[in-house]
């Protein structure tokens, strides 16, 4: 028999077995997951009528001010401002505060889970290095194949976008979370062992306030890939700007598609200028 016949013919079969898996979560857990839904949709209602329900104008000075307490600067404070009133301007203000929602809901999951586990991998370099293939398989996967198996567990709506969105931008804090703690220099965290710091103390003392730039490029980066799913959540019934970028591209409207491209490319822009956070000399 031909060799190339003989190995298609025993074909791995890796597509059925993870279907099987989730087939199998779906009825073991059904439960669970449910509850997860359940408790995600709330969080994320809340956070989005916070988010919508002040005037526009007095939002966007609550992003000022915050911009301000963050970097002292009067230009990324004008360029925070001017983002916020170009999606105003241009008729997306709900649509923003709804893609905001999924962004921020996805940052604040990717960060409370990222960080503990990039300094927990920093300290363990065997974890970490069995820990990478997981995080290239979750950066390097098609949104849309992992897209499947979520859509089964939670539905339609922001629960699967918000979970979808968290798989992909997960990797960045965690990568970046671990340099950051790794690239402590050796001789901050022997002199804090040497006047008797604990390893707790260490850590929160030493090695985070050295790594913040790092875990704060570990956000920024978050947010970006964040970003970068909502025409994926647009299209599993999520709401927020991904929904005007799927209509246009099926019906072919140049105009929607520049618009809401370009109010996606102010958030993004507006994100960056707020948390935007350098190691001072």
């Amino acid at each position: 028999m031909d060799p190339v016949t003989l190995i298609t013919e025993a074909k791995i079969p890796v597509g059925r077995t993870v279907a099987d898996a989730f087939l199998w979560m779906q009825d073991s857990f059904i439960g669970f997951f449910d509850g997860l839904e359940y408790g995600l949709r709330q969080a994320i209602t809340a956070l989005s009528t916070a988010l919508t329900l002040p005037h526009p104008l007095v939002l966007i000075a609550i992003f000022a001010l915050i911009t301000w307490v963050l970097q002292r600067r009067w230009v990324p404070v004008l360029i925070v401002s001017g983002c916020a009133l170009f999606a105003l301007n241009q008729g997306y203000w709900l649509l923003t505060m709804q893609t905001l929602t999924l962004v921020l809901g996805s940052c604040f999951v990717c960060m409370a889970v990222g960080v503990p586990l990039g300094i927990y991998s920093a300290h363990h370099p065997r974890f970490y290095r069995a820990l990478t293939p997981v995080l290239d398989l979750m950066q390097t996967l098609p949104t849309f194949v992992y897209l499947i198996p979520v859509l089964v567990l939670f539905g339609l709506g922001m629960v699967p976008g918000l979970v979808a969105t968290v798989i992909f931008a997960m990797p960045a804090a965690i990568r970046l979370t671990e340099l950051g703690i790794r690239s402590t220099p050796t001789a901050l965290s022997e002199a804090a062992t040497a006047f008797g710091a604990t390893t707790a103390q260490r850590i929160f003392k030493v090695e985070l306030p050295w790594a913040f730039p790092q875990i704060m490029a570990g956000l920024n980066q978050t947010i970006m890939l964040s970003l970068s799913m909502v025409v994926i959540a647009g299209l599993v019934g999520a709401p927020g700007l991904g929904v005007p970028v799927v209509r246009a591209l099926n019906s072919v409207n140049a105009t929607l598609g520049f618009e809401s491209g370009a109010v996606i490319v102010a958030v993004a822009i507006m994100l960056d200028r707020m948390l935007r956070v350098e190691r001072k000399a």
